[in-house]
């Protein structure tokens, strides 16, 4: 069986802007995605809150630098055929980095991570994925507008900025704005119908790529 990890922030990891709580396991990406694939690969979902590409947050109660953590992660569940990167929604807030060019680039380290970490010598390092997550909208919630509100228009540039990105890399590429919208309930995160349609639409793109 092929093994993906899905590697992310909140989004990944199930966060409803509905109840501020964690969807049901059935509703999150991840486990649409592995329901889709129909049982022909088991996918690891590997996501945390406030997870960005390649920076620190200072404000932080763990390590969210997705690049300071993700060799241990690839270690952890190698053999891996396929790694799945959606993150950059948290650069762009203010207080790490504010600027989707700086999501971009992070999403170039994490590529390289990948690629360069310590395979066994046996062990053939896996595809790269890169998913570009759904552009902000206005929020409801004064929080999240305050955090997030003057990164909208920078949101709305990480699919095309991704999508060159993986023609330079030779990655893979998923824009999920193709098929999923932020909730207005607090602009960022997506409500149970709109992660799951993220899960459906990669089964395809996974499925090309692991040669399923």
């Amino acid at each position: 069986m092929k093994t993906v990890l899905a590697f992310g922030d909140s989004l990944t990891w199930g966060y409803d802007p509905v109840t501020g709580s964690r969807h049901a396991r059935e509703n999150r990406w991840p486990a649409t995605l592995a329901e889709a694939l129909g049982g022909r690969a088991e996918v690891v979902a590997e996501g945390l809150n406030g997870r960005t590409t390649a920076f620190d947050d200072h404000l932080a109660d763990c390590d969210r630098n997705g690049a300071q953590i993700l060799p241990t992660v690839l270690d952890t569940h190698k053999p891996l055929d396929l790694v799945i990167i959606l993150l950059g929604t948290n650069d762009l807030k203010p207080a790490v980095h504010g600027q989707a060019i700086s999501a971009k680039n992070g999403i170039k380290k994490l590529v390289s991570v990948v690629r360069h970490h310590d395979w066994a010598l046996e062990v053939e390092g896996p595809g790269v994925l890169i998913v570009a997550p759904p552009p902000f909208c206005d929020a409801a919630n004064p929080e999240f507008a305050a955090t997030f509100g003057r990164s909208i228009e920078d949101s709305h540039m990480l699919g095309s900025l991704y999508a060159d990105l993986a023609d330079e890399l030779e990655c893979g590429f998923f824009d999920a704005a193709t098929v999923a919208k932020t909730s207005p309930l607090d602009g960022i995160h997506l409500d149970a119908e709109n992660t799951k349609a993220v899960g459906k639409a990669l089964a395809p793109v996974v499925s090309l790529m692991l040669g399923l």
